[in-house]
Order: C-alpha cells, then sequence, then structure tokens
C-alpha cells in the first residue's frame, strides 16, 4: 500500500468505507479494498468448498491471513470467510 503524506492510497474507496463502517481497521481495510479483484461482483465464483487448497491459500495471501501455510481447507474457508 503505497503512503503519500502518510495517507494510504486505497484503489476501492467505496469498498474500503463500507469496511471501516463494519469496524475494521484501516490497515486491514485498506489491503482488502487494493486486492486485485476488489469490488468485483456478480457471484460468479463457486463456493469455497469447491476450491482448491491452493487456490484457497492464494486468496488468503491476497488478504493477508496469517498462519494460512499451516491451515487445511477447512480452517483456510472458516478464515476466509470470518476475515
Amino acid at each position: 500500500m503505497a503512503k503519500k503524506n502518510n495517507i494510504p492510497t486505497v484503489k476501492n474507496e467505496e469498498q474500503y468505507e463500507a469496511l471501516r463502517d463494519k469496524g475494521m481497521s484501516k490497515e486491514k481495510a485498506a489491503r482488502i479494498a487494493n486486492t486485485p479483484d476488489s469490488g468485483k461482483k456478480g457471484g460468479q465464483a463457486p463456493p469455497y468448498e469447491e476450491w482448491t487448497v491452493d487456490e484457497l491459500q492464494e486468496q488468503a495471501q491476497k488478504v493477508d491471513i496469517e498462519g494460512r501455510s499451516k491451515m487445511n481447507k477447512e480452517e483456510l474457508i472458516e478464515a476466509l470467510r470470518n476475515n
């Protein structure tokens, strides 16, 4: 996340504000709002249960879930849904 004058740059400002309104920290909201697929809608993605462990770990990396490399599929799904 690039900073200019100590103000974080956010790719999806609308999503960032919505996440902040839900009580997320500035850092976490900015991290999520800056993911490459941030704000895309359409419901086209299959449920996490149909993803491979590698796909789940890649998604967990995008949203910076710690300890993801040691998680099994069920733990990754839970972490992603509760992130």
